[in-house]
C-alpha cells in the first residue's frame, strides 16, 4: 500500500486500526485526556476528550509517528531487530529515550502545554499507561506507551487551547 494512494480517511482509519490491534482503544486515550483536563475546564465531558483525540489522530504527522513506532515495537516483538536495538527497545531501557523524541513529534504540534500534560502522565502512568509498561504480558510497547501518551497529552491541550478562545 502506498501512502500517496490513501484518503485523508483511509490513513485515519489505519491509525485507529494499528492502535486498537496493539490493544489500545480510542476511549482509553480519550480516558486520559480526561484525566489530564477534567480539573481545569467545566463541564468537560468523555466525548469531547473523544472527539479531541480523535481529531488530534487525524494529523498525517502523528499517524507518521503511530505508525514507526508501532513498527519498532513490532519488529521488537518478533526479534527482528538487531542487537544492541533489540534488546533496548524489548526491555524498553531508561536511557534510550528515542521513544519519547518520537512523541515529541505529536507533543509539538499543540504548544508547551503538552509538554507538561505528557510528562505528568508519563511520571504517573495511569490507566491505558499503567497496562502497557506491564512487561510481563511479553508484548513490547516501548514506543506505543509514549505515543499513547502523547497522544492523550496532545488532545488535553487541543482543549485547553480551544478554552482560550
Amino acid at each position: 500500500m502506498n501512502i500517496s494512494e490513501l484518503t485523508r480517511e483511509e490513513s485515519y482509519q489505519l491509525t485507529l486500526k494499528w492502535i486498537k490491534d496493539r490493544g489500545v482503544s480510542v476511549a482509553e486515550i480519550a480516558e486520559l485526556t480526561y484525566f489530564l483536563q477534567e480539573p481545569f475546564i467545566p463541564n468537560l465531558t468523555h466525548e469531547m476528550c473523544q472527539d479531541s483525540v480523535c481529531t488530534v489522530l487525524k494529523k498525517r504527522e502523528i499517524q507518521n509517528a503511530v505508525w514507526t513506532g508501532i513498527q519498532l515495537d513490532l519488529l521488537a516483538e518478533k526479534n527482528q531487530l538487531a542487537e544492541p536495538l533489540l534488546s533496548i527497545i524489548r526491555q524498553d531501557e531508561s536511557l534510550y529515550g528515542i521513544d519519547e523524541v518520537l512523541s515529541i513529534a505529536i507533543l509539538n504540534v499543540y504548544g508547551s502545554i503538552g509538554f507538561t500534560n505528557y510528562g505528568y502522565i508519563d511520571r504517573l502512568k495511569p490507566g491505558v499507561l499503567k497496562r502497557l509498561n506491564d512487561k510481563s504480558t511479553g508484548q513490547v510497547h516501548t514506543f506505543l506507551d509514549d505515543l499513547v501518551g502523547a497522544i492523550a497529552a496532545a488532545a488535553a491541550a487541543r482543549l485547553a487551547h480551544d478554552q482560550q478562545s
